[in-house]
């Protein structure tokens, strides 16, 4: 499978984020055109302010491999990476991070601090591509946050409102 394939993988996880009410971000860590580990949002369902998609996909990876280092991976993952999981990235050997919507105000993969291919680190991911599918992924996060805009406003209301199936 290519890039986009495996970001399409990654946007369907985001949104069984999305049907557990967390932020629809999806992560997957593919080796050999195999899947390695995924994940989806999950620190409200988890309380765990580190369960971020990627967190998710890394540990996974890492129960697979018996191995908390993972090299020759790529990570696909619907949004920008964030620095707390540009860090895992970086302890885990990854190869290649592969992201969707750019994030210009958090994103660590480049927009807003670019600490993949700082040289400060000893371990640099070989190779960084942002924007695959960028307009899905971004569309989804849009979606999700008008919805929630939506349903706060109508709460301040007094208005019962019933969220439309996912």
């Amino acid at each position: 499978m290519d890039d986009e394939n495996w970001m399409r993988h990654a946007l369907q996880l985001a949104e069984r984020a999305w049907k557990q009410g967390e932020v629809p971000v999806g992560a997957v860590v593919v080796r050999d055109g195999q899947i390695l580990g995924e994940g989806w949002n999950q620190p409200i369902t988890l309380h765990d302010p580190s369960a971020h998609a990627e967190m998710q996909a890394l540990r996974a990876a890492g129960i697979h491999d018996i191995n908390y280092r993972l090299p020759g991976t790529t990570l696909y993952v619907t949004l920008e990476p964030c620095l707390m999981c540009v860090g895992a990235m970086l302890h885990a050997r990854v190869e290649r991070v592969v992201f969707g919507a750019y994030d210009p105000k958090t994103g660590a993969a480049g927009s807003a601090f670019d600490l993949l291919q700082d040289t400060r680190h000893y371990h640099k991911v070989a190779a960084v591509q942002g924007g695959v599918l960028q307009e899905e992924c971004a569309a989804l996060l849009q979606a999700f946050f008008r919805e929630r805009r939506t349903a706060a406003s109508a709460a301040k209301q007094g208005i019962q409102q019933t969220p439309p199936p996912r």
